[in-house]
């Protein structure tokens, strides 16, 4: 029998102010928009501390082995936002960072959601939602299977947990019992067009993963000494975990926070993207 749900206590921290690195990381992402001209910034830019802690502190991979069977698997599931993921892999030398001068070229291998055998360091085409939990439980069966001690992670947005399949791959991962699967929640609060509390209202979110067998922790997610004390923490035997992070979609560029109009953007001016970067180096 399932532990009884039980909503933890979240106490609302005075999220830092963005550091060097978190500026640096937004800078790419910009670059990247500047190069392609568009790109989904405020589901980029909540993610940016998350995907920082896992890549910088928590996941064992090799960027000039990509492939190695023993690394982990993070599966960047709402794939929209993948200018996120493509700042931290040049950052992280899978591939030069003049790479993102060519987001969504022609001739790039960087297009509008991750593509996997074609991106180094990209473990699964993304961008229909709801299908990364799936195939992260695929890889945390396999590393069981395997006697790998390799972890899976997954992060999906708040608006993609609207899909039925991502509780299809939860009663999954609680049924074979992996203690090797993290799900991280971006809750930012929106979704493409509106208040997730609106569209398709979530709450309570920690019920529900812990009804489903998932040990729930919550954290700021851009609190970057919180998320990286949430994934340290040894998860408890045969049992998933899910890390639900407080977000600001579009953090760090006060035009774009908790602002839906800019969930995707294009035909940006010169003028705006100096605007933009400004804003950053003020932050």
């Amino acid at each position: 029998m399932l532990d009884q749900p039980t909503t933890p206590k979240l106490i609302y921290p005075d999220t830092p102010s963005l550091d060097k690195r978190s500026r640096y990381l937004r800078k790419l992402v910009l670059r990247a928009m500047i190069g392609g001209g568009r790109g989904h910034p405020g589901s980029a830019l909540s993610l940016i501390e998350i995907l920082r802690t896992l890549y910088d502190d928590i996941l064992d991979i090799k960027a000039d082995k990509p492939d190695w069977n023993k690394r982990d698997r993070c599966i960047l599931s709402k794939g929209h936002g993948c200018l996120a993921l493509y700042a931290i892999l040049a950052d992280k030398d899978f591939f030069p960072v003049t790479e993102l001068d060519n987001f969504c070229h022609f001739d790039s291998i960087l297009g509008g959601h991750p593509e996997r055998g074609k991106i180094p360091g990209v473990e699964a085409s993304t961008g229909a939602l709801g299908h990364g939990l799936s195939i992260g439980v695929g890889h945390a069966i396999a590393a069981k299977l395997q006697n790998r001690k390799s972890r899976s992670v997954v992060v999906m947005g708040d608006g993609e947990i609207n899909e039925g399949s991502v509780w299809e791959a939860a009663m999954t991962a609680s049924k074979h019992r992996l203690d090797n699967l993290i799900a991280v929640i971006d809750y930012n609060k929106l979704q493409s067009y509106g208040p997730t509390k609106q569209v398709m209202d979530m709450e309570p979110m920690a019920d529900k993963w812990q009804a489903f067998g998932f040990t729930v922790l919550q954290v700021d997610g851009h609190n970057v000494a919180e998320l990286k004390k949430a994934f340290k923490k040894p998860p408890k035997k045969n049992r998933p975990t899910a890390v639900i992070c407080h977000t600001i979609k579009g953090k760090g560029l006060p035009p774009a926070e908790n602002n839906p109009t800019w969930h995707h953007k294009s035909r940006i001016t010169d003028e705006q993207f100096k605007q933009l970067h400004q804003a950053l180096e003020e932050n």
